[in-house]
């Protein structure tokens, strides 16, 4: 299996562009997927180093209002705000358009861990619209917006982890948005968007977060969050919400929740909401994935997804590989998802259940119906605590046309009611 695995990357990698691969529903997938050529900075314009305008390399002065001038300078030109090597404390940043951002090796762009540094704006959060914190690092509106270098975002979330978790032990019933604190990275309303080769890390809430993004290319990127000494909660590695032909290749992600979330609203009548929609034609491949609640989560707040593909994977200590939560209270339709070629362990290889938590269904008489179906999971070698972690409920759900092909899997629970799916085909399928 791992033969077979290195032998379709490099098949894919010598002939370049195929017209024989198609997404899951059976379109073709555009050439665009596989341009990945790497930013170069030579050609975007006047190279504006934040300390020939002020900027000091401090690790303990909140620079924030000098940073944010080197930015606006930079669009009034158009060109590249460079961070060099040292550490730079900020508040929230406004990227415009016109402006990129690079990270020299040795960089440092590191969160302030006061709240008070990120401003309030309208924004997206938790499948809302809505008055919130910026993050550390924003850029609203921007078509052809690049994050480039081998510099690190961190989010210098240590504070705000122990404060969750403090705020737990009080209130045990409180969300993710009670305990204030912003996200590492946001980038909104935007086409052609690529970020490659940095570290994003330590994020104090989400750890990048895109939405309405059209052809977003993240590439070669590292991100993480611990889950110990002190669990970073809530810290998904990157979430897509009402994205549009998203690549995601040869990065490393490791986090103390999901690790690629696919999101875009969420509550009883999510689906007439002009401000939610879907995510499709996600393609993510040839990427690591250490510690995280899952892999690939359809959910919790989400509408649509269709046409994902998570493919030639390698992955180590997951939670789950393939979550979709059924959450009762939101329409959800998540169809035609492919998960091929993965070796490495998890805990559960499949995990479909009702996610009742925060139900709330805000006077709706009758239950929204959610589907899940056209998922395909094959070519995997890999072991498992639990195989098939998946509950029927055909009053709130329905699964159908699933598909399980040339699957070696070492399981300490081995069952699998294959009656909780309608037209589930079964091929090829050892399990130790």
């Amino acid at each position: 299996m791992k033969r077979f695995t290195l032998l379709m990357g490099l098949l894919v990698a010598w002939c370049g562009v195929t017209a024989q691969e198609k997404f899951p529903d059976g379109t073709p997938i555009d050439p665009w997927f596989y341009e990945v050529q790497a930013v170069d900075v030579a050609q975007l314009g006047e190279k504006f180093v934040v300390t020939d305008y002020g900027v000091q390399q401090d690790s303990t002065l909140i620079q924030t209002e000098a940073l944010q001038s080197v930015i606006d300078r930079a669009a009034e030109k158009g060109g590249v705000v460079v961070i060099p090597q040292g550490t730079f404390l900020s508040g929230s940043l406004f990227f415009k358009q016109g402006t990129h951002l690079y990270l020299e090796e040795g960089a440092r762009l590191k969160g302030s861990d006061d709240i008070s540094n990120f401003p309030i704006v309208e924004t997206r959060i938790e499948g809302q619209t809505l008055g919130y914190f910026a993050a550390l690092v924003n850029a609203d509106g921007v078509d052809g917006f690049t994050i480039s270098g081998k510099g690190t975002i961190d989010g210098n979330g240590l504070r705000y982890w122990k404060s969750f978790w403090l705020r737990r032990k009080v209130n045990p019933k409180c969300t993710n948005m009670d305990e204030l604190r912003p996200r590492l990275l946001y980038i909104s309303n935007a086409k052609n968007v690529q970020i490659e080769g940095v570290t994003l890390q330590n994020s104090p809430f989400w750890t990048s977060h895109y939405y309405r993004v059209e052809r977003l290319k993240i590439l070669g990127v590292r991100l993480f969050a611990p889950a110990a000494p002190v669990k970073a909660p809530s810290s998904d590695a990157i979430d897509l919400d009402v994205c549009r032909d998203v690549l995601v290749k040869n990065c490393y992600l490791s986090v103390n929740d999901d690790a690629i979330a696919l999101k875009g609203g969420k509550g009883p009548w999510a689906d007439e909401d002009p401000n939610n929609g879907m995510n499709e034609r996600i393609l993510i491949e040839d990427c690591v994935f250490g510690f995280c609640h899952s892999c690939l989560t359809c959910g919790s707040e989400s509408i649509h997804n269709r046409n994902i593909v998570l493919r030639r994977i390698q992955v180590d200590q997951a939670t789950r590989l393939l979550w979709l939560k059924m959450r009762p209270d939101t329409p959800q339709n998540y169809e035609y998802i492919t998960v091929e070629e993965i070796t490495g362990n998890v805990g559960s290889f499949l995990y479909i259940r009702p996610w009742t938590q925060f139900f709330d269904l805000k006077g709706r008489q009758d239950m929204p119906m959610s589907y899940g179906r056209n998922v395909v999971m094959r070519n995997i070698e890999a072991e498992c605590k639990t195989f098939f972690n998946v509950r029927r409920a055909d009053d709130q759900y329905l699964l159908s046309d699933f598909t399980f092909e040339n699957l070696k899997i070492k399981a300490e629970n081995r069952d699998c009611d294959r009656s909780q799916i309608e037209r589930f085909v079964w091929k090829n399928v050892e399990l130790q």
